[in-house]
């Protein structure tokens, strides 16, 4: 069977309002109600294409749980399954 591959968990783009520091405070227009956990991946710096992304696990007001991160090479917002 011929045919394309679909990457697993590809990180999707996202619209995310952030508070003065940063922290997402709204999510595709739905306000954050917590923010559980952040962290930084820094990888591949010695090659042509570096990964710096800031992640951050959040609550949705509806009670949804989400992984966002901050792509800071792109400086663009995606969402990927945790």
């Amino acid at each position: 069977m011929k045919g394309t591959t679909k990457r697993l968990n590809a990180p999707r783009a996202v619209l995310v309002e952030t508070s003065v520091d940063g922290v997402p405070s709204r999510v595709n227009r739905e306000g954050v109600a917590l923010v559980r956990e952040e962290w930084r991946v820094t990888d591949r710096w010695w090659t042509d294409a570096p990964i710096d992304r800031r992640y951050f696990e959040v609550v949705l007001e509806s009670g949804r749980n989400l992984c966002v991160f901050l792509d800071r090479e792109r400086g663009r917002w995606f969402t990927q399954r945790a």
